[in-house]
């Protein structure tokens, strides 16, 4: 009780110095101790799945009440003396903390904590999960009228917290290497990762899955721009990712398609290009939008994660590129052979999501991929696979004279 009270405390004193600010409200998350020292938490009873189990943490007070936010843990064998790596998971759009998802990560030997950031229980159905009856506001919205309630009372910085929270309680757990420790979160989750990065410097690494900041670029911007103009700014002053992402210092891998219905190419190149840290890139060719294989599954996900928690050996990394005429080129640094380049282009305009993509193989010559440009490209980008068959991409170009 002394811990719940605690953290009530340093919410409601953060909120108090910082106004309705509430981009510097997500920032004090990173600094705060009461969100950085591990969560009280208890056995979630009435939940059991093999492998894991089911927590809730305490989590910051929502409309002046306390809240309990669920998580699924799991920890793989560890030998005696040794400790393992985790990953933060993140769940998109419709989704919850998943079991499954937890237990992917513990079968390759990592610790795994997969929290719910909408107030929910996984119990239901997809997009129809039943309330916690102490949890937070629920989330997944652009809606004006949401940004008239207290900063502290929205569903971002409640996301936020359960992110930070989450990090803190599985790099506690005495299996678990705390300096060792990744993130990854899929649509909404990648848009939650991208905010993360900039406020929680703990973490070694991110994936941010499809999602990505500059939601005036993304599905989102005709809501966004029916908003009254003060609202749009504050909207993407405080809840979008291009604000976090400058201070993210930790490698990064996106992972996209070229087709994504909600987080189009362009916004992606907009975000990548804001950190500070290493940038790899994965951009597939329509690559699908979900959950399960699609999100969680990406082998280069798996490697870059192995690469920088476990001393695995690293993706190919993209270390320039360049054109000349229409003789496109890109060199990478790999450790592992690579046995394949291909350049993807499309010679359409227009939304992003409804472009034709076609694909060329390129020539590969001592750690450079080369190939020359079809007639009317609008848009391309190249990319290798090495001999481990992980797949990364150069940045995409746009023609400006096709």
């Amino acid at each position: 009780m002394i811990r719940t009270f605690a953290l009530i405390a340093s919410v409601f004193l953060t909120a108090s110095v910082h106004g309705e600010d509430g981009a510097a409200l997500l920032r004090a998350l990173g600094t705060d101790a009461a969100f950085l020292a591990p969560p009280k938490h208890a056995p979630a009873e009435g939940f059991e799945q093999e492998g894991v189990r089911a927590v809730y943490m305490d989590g910051p007070a929502y409309r002046g009440k306390p809240t309990k936010v669920f998580a699924w843990v799991g920890v793989p064998k560890v030998e005696a003396g040794r400790r393992a790596p985790a990953m933060v998971l993140v769940h998109g759009g419709g989704g919850t903390a998943f079991a499954e998802w937890v237990r992917l990560w513990t079968s390759r030997g990592y610790a795994a904590i997969a929290m719910d950031t909408c107030g929910q229980v996984p119990r239901g159905t997809y997009g129809k999960w039943e309330r916690n009856p102490d949890g937070g506001p629920p989330g997944w919205s652009v809606n004006p009228a949401l940004l008239d309630l207290p900063a502290a009372d929205q569903w971002q910085y409640h996301a936020i917290a359960s992110v930070v929270l989450s990090h803190s309680l599985i790099r506690s757990l005495p299996e678990v290497d705390p300096d060792r420790v990744g993130l990854t979160g899929i649509s909404w989750g990648g848009y939650l990762t991208c905010i993360a990065v900039g406020v929680d410097a703990r973490f070694k690494l991110a994936v941010p899955v499809y999602g990505c900041g500059f939601y005036e670029d993304c599905v989102w911007g005709p809501e966004l721009a029916k908003m009254p103009a003060d609202k749009r700014e504050r909207w993407l002053a405080w809840w979008d990712p291009k604000a976090y992402l400058p201070a993210a210092r930790m490698p990064i891998l996106w992972v996209n398609g070229t087709n994504d219905f909600a987080y189009p190419m362009v916004a992606t190149r907009r975000s990548y290009l804001l950190p500070k840290g290493e940038r790899h890139l994965s951009v597939t060719l329509r690559m699908p939008h979900g959950h399960g294989g699609a999100g969680e599954k990406p082998p280069a996900i798996h490697a870059f994660a192995d690469s920088i928690l476990k001393d695995g050996a690293p993706l190919p990394r993209l270390t320039r590129q360049g054109r000349e005429g229409r003789s496109a080129w890109a060199e990478f640094e790999a450790k592992a052979p690579l046995k394949q380049g291909t350049l993807l282009y499309t010679k359409a305009s227009g939304p992003w999501q409804k472009r034709e993509w076609q694909t060329v193989p390129a020539s590969l010559e001592a750690g450079r991929v080369r190939a020359e440009l079809p007639d009317g490209v609008t848009v391309y980008y190249l990319s290798v696979t090495d001999a481990r068959g992980f797949e990364v991409s150069s940045e995409h170009e746009e023609m400006t004279n096709p």
